[in-house]
């Protein structure tokens, strides 16, 4: 057998391509196409935001930082942290600045994993938990959710789901690609199953910022969690910063000290000019994101009864800015759904089985888009709709 024969990767091979990043392929190339699919803002990135980015170019501040990211930087995320959710962390040693929250999630597992340790995951759930689970090694041990349960997971459930090798508890809310929110008491629920078992909880908390109701829980704020919860969050969805790359991880410091050393080998630091946007982010920010908050709120309103007056069953989202509706009416499957759409109206979305299986029979659909774009593209699927009734 030849050196090019010889077998790669075997658990990289083993893994399934992006549902995601299929769709997106797709659409490159079409034309007049209205992409509902991609989950990044439509707003270009605040200018007071990026003018901070401009002035530490003109000033020559393009060189390496600590492995940890700007001090400045730490200091201002804990004190956000803080004063938000009364959460305490230490800048110098318990916060780590990473290039976008994707990364921060692949070191903490790295982190936290030894092979065949179980990481319990409900779903629907960002495409890459699973997958980056396996590839640190671990078991995920999925739990669906449904829509008659509002995809809420139910702490019940996780605990009947725990074994003697469960680590970690791996949740994302507000979520992707539902924008369910869990309530107080389902995360009280959580916590309690979390400390019963004595497991860490990884919470991926990038759409905290995005609610359009009740305040949002940050999970490490809950009574006995701080120290076995591994916080995620970063700068892409609140402050539409998602190519500057800035996320970080708040986590006790033995974690936050593991993580760094994998950080330091493979990523080094996060962009310094990202991470000086993000300083500026945090101190003049939130006027911003309120604007834009108020305006997906507005999108979603339309985009939600859009979805149930053409008889595609949607179910309010509480935060981000996803619509998650079952299209089991027209008979089609998730894949089927979109394709067709794409090819006979151009509109793109995404089958709801890119985010396990219990997603299909649902799409994804954005509302990070115009109301000219949304309403034109509800337009679309209700005629899309109708012809498969006829």
């Amino acid at each position: 057998m030849s050196l090019c024969e010889r077998p790669l990767s075997r658990i990289v091979e083993a893994l399934p391509r992006s549902g995601i990043r299929r769709f997106f392929d797709l659409v490159s190339g079409m034309e007049d196409v209205i992409a509902l699919g991609v989950g990044e803002p439509d707003f270009p990135t605040p200018w007071g935001i990026s003018s901070s980015c401009v002035y530490g170019l003109e000033r020559g501040r393009t060189s390496y930082t600590s492995n940890y990211g700007l001090i400045e930087l730490r200091r201002g995320i804990a004190r956000h942290l803080a004063a938000t959710y009364g959460v305490e962390y230490d800048p110098e040693t318990e916060i780590l600045v990473t290039v976008g929250v994707s990364e921060a999630l692949d070191l903490a597992l790295r982190a936290l994993l030894n092979p065949g340790d179980e990481v319990i995951i409900p779903q629907p759930c960002y495409v890459s938990y699973v997958p980056c689970v396996v590839m640190a090694s671990g078991q995920p041990v999925t739990i669906p959710t449904t829509a008659a349960t509002g995809f809420a997971v139910d702490p019940q459930e996780v605990e009947a789901r725990v074994s003697r090798r469960t680590k970690a508890l791996l949740i994302g809310y507000p979520n992707n690609p539902t924008g369910a929110v869990l309530s107080p008491a389902a995360l009280r629920g959580l916590a309690e199953v979390a400390e019963r078992h004595d497991l860490f909880v990884i919470s991926d908390e990038i759409y905290d910022q995005l609610r359009y109701g009740s305040p949002h829980v940050c999970f490490a704020s809950l009574p006995g969690m701080r120290d076995r919860t591994l916080l995620l969050n970063g700068f892409s969805k609140a402050y539409a910063m998602t190519g500057w790359r800035v996320g970080y991880a708040a986590a006790p410091a033995r974690v936050v000290d593991l993580m760094v050393k994998i950080h330091q080998y493979t990523m080094l630091c996060a962009p310094i000019t990202g991470q000086m946007a993000a300083i500026e982010a945090l101190r003049r920010g939130q006027k911003y994101t309120a604007a834009m908050v108020a305006e997906y709120d507005r999108r979603r309103r339309v985009m939600v009864a859009g979805f149930n007056r053409i008889g595609l069953e949607c179910l309010e989202p509480q935060g981000a800015f996803y619509t998650f509706p079952s299209i089991r009416a027209t008979g089609l499957s998730s894949e089927e759904f979109c394709e067709r759409l794409l090819h006979e109206e151009r509109v793109a979305v995404v089958p709801g089985n890119a985010f396990g299986e219990c997603g299909e029979g649902h799409v994804r659909a954005t509302y990070a888009n115009s109301l000219e774009n949304i309403r034109e593209a509800l337009n679309r699927i209700e005629r899309f709709v109708r012809g498969l009734r006829r």
